[in-house]
């Protein structure tokens, strides 16, 4: 797996590259334990990530692939954390409301 960037110029024409956030989303329908082999290979190469539910069975797989993650990594020494926020969607003519769930490697 590589790390997409996005690249930007600044003012003085130095150049930044940043990592793409890699956004997983959750349906209430998902697997947990696919969810959570996707989440643990983010984790392996990246310091972040984040899972995007809608519902509350789709944030109830969300937070057990979570779960399942971390007991995936925990014999590699990683684990992680997640801060959970509201967002808004649009899904065709309708917002709706959904969980974000940042997901960072924990600090030792």
């Amino acid at each position: 797996m590589t790390i997409d960037t996005i690249t930007t110029a600044t003012a003085d024409t130095t150049t930044i590259e940043k990592p793409i956030l890699l956004t997983l989303k959750v349906s209430a329908k998902s697997n947990p334990n696919a969810v959570a082999g996707a989440l643990a290979a983010v984790m392996r190469e990246r310091d972040t990530a984040e899972i995007q539910a809608v519902g509350a069975a789709a944030v109830n797989q969300a937070v057990k692939s979570i779960a399942i993650a971390r007991s995936y990594l925990k014999d590699e020494g990683i684990d992680m954390v997640c801060v959970p926020a509201f967002m808004t969607i649009q899904i065709g003519e309708e917002r709706r409301t959904g969980i974000s769930l940042a997901v960072e490697r924990r600090k030792a």
